[in-house]
């Protein structure tokens, strides 16, 4: 795994649950601003994804962007976060 790797997966683990940011933000976050494809293509290979949520990760435009496991579960996986959030809220 290279040092740019590393600093994207940190960087997508310190979204929050329920949050979005953009590939140009990780890339940002990575200290290579303008590395977003390459940011997409480590996002892509990532070993861990029940442990770093690159499906947090979505296009500057507020698409959802690619997915390894398919788009549509990408978008589940936010929905479910969401409502974990709303629950979280309701029990204040």
């Amino acid at each position: 795994m290279t040092e740019f790797a590393i600093k994207v997966y940190r960087a997508v683990l310190s979204i929050p649950l329920g949050s979005t940011r953009s590939y140009k933000w990780v890339a940002l976050k990575a200290g290579r601003p303008g590395a977003t494809r390459a940011v997409g293509s480590i996002l892509n290979k990532n070993p861990y994804p029940l442990i770093i949520p690159c499906h947090r990760v979505i296009k500057n435009n507020k698409e959802i962007g690619g997915f390894a496991f398919g788009t549509k579960t990408k978008k589940a996986l936010l929905d479910s976060e969401r409502e974990v959030l709303k629950c979280l809220k309701n029990k204040k």
